[in-house]
């Protein structure tokens, strides 16, 4: 290697952010051809290509910051900045859906039958499944901060156990919302109600399957020993989204299953 004068990291070449363009094409394209069409083959295709990218991107970042220390503080900073940009776009897209929510909900138009929700549509009982759902996701995010508190204090397997805790709970939210979902009495086809209702809570659902992902991932790597005391950035981003996908459902609970019901 030559001599290096500077703390940052000047990445090499890389082929995973035009595999995951291409991925990301695919499985558009494949949504929509499933939806039209009924064929899934693209999708799938588009998937595949996915999880191969995620693979491969996330074993060279593990790779750059765990064992070739390219992860020095200044380039730790530029990852938070870039965590903290991430999130803040993530706040806009869920903005999005709460003003399509709010703008149908408190002046419904006559096409919704001048009331909220609109005629004919029976909305789910905030203080079942959903409620549930709420206690779910925030004792998950007690035990996320239980296992960034051992990580920082050395504590290997009780990061190890609230790790896998987290993981758990996020498998258990995204099973009962599955559930909820094939026994709503109302489709996504269901006027404006069924619309936000569907997009903002699906696309929630998702976040929380992806957080979960992220987690899977961070407690593989505290397992083989990838997270010190004072260097665990890897972690932090994942516990930064988990914190923020607990934020979005109860705004989520309280807006659309409580007071929109």
């Amino acid at each position: 290697m030559t001599h290096q004068a500077h703390t940052y990291h000047m990445v090499d070449p890389s082929p995973w952010p035009l595999t995951g363009a291409i991925a990301a094409l695919l499985m558009t394209s494949g949504l929509a051809m499933w939806f039209h069409f009924n064929t899934m083959t693209l999708m799938n295709i588009g998937l595949l290509i996915m999880i191969l990218t995620m693979i491969q991107w996330w074993r060279d970042i593990v790779r750059e910051g765990t064992y070739q220390g390219h992860h020095t503080p200044n380039v730790q900073k530029g990852l938070r900045y870039g965590m903290i940009l991430f999130i803040t776009s993530e706040v806009f897209f869920f903005l999005g859906f709460f003003w399509a929510f709010y703008h149908s909900s408190l002046a419904p138009t006559p096409e919704l039958g001048g009331c909220w929700p609109p005629s004919g549509i029976l909305p789910l009982n905030p203080f079942e499944v959903p409620l549930l759902n709420t206690a779910v996701l925030l004792a998950s995010g007690v035990t996320v901060t239980w296992a960034h508190h051992a990580i920082m204090t050395g504590k290997h397997l009780e990061a190890n156990q609230a790790l896998t805790l987290t993981i758990l709970l996020g498998a258990y939210f995204t099973i009962l919302q599955a559930m909820e979902y094939y026994e709503a009495p109302f489709t996504i086809a269901d006027s404006a109600y069924g619309a936000t209702f569907f997009v903002a809570t699906g696309f929630h659902g998702l976040h929380v399957i992806i957080g979960t992902s992220f987690l899977t991932i961070c407690l593989l790597r505290q397992i083989n020993h990838h997270f010190t005391t004072n260097h665990h950035f890897g972690f932090e981003a994942a516990a930064w989204y988990w914190h923020f996908v607990d934020v979005v459902w109860l705004f989520l609970y309280i807006s659309i299953y409580w007071w929109g019901s």
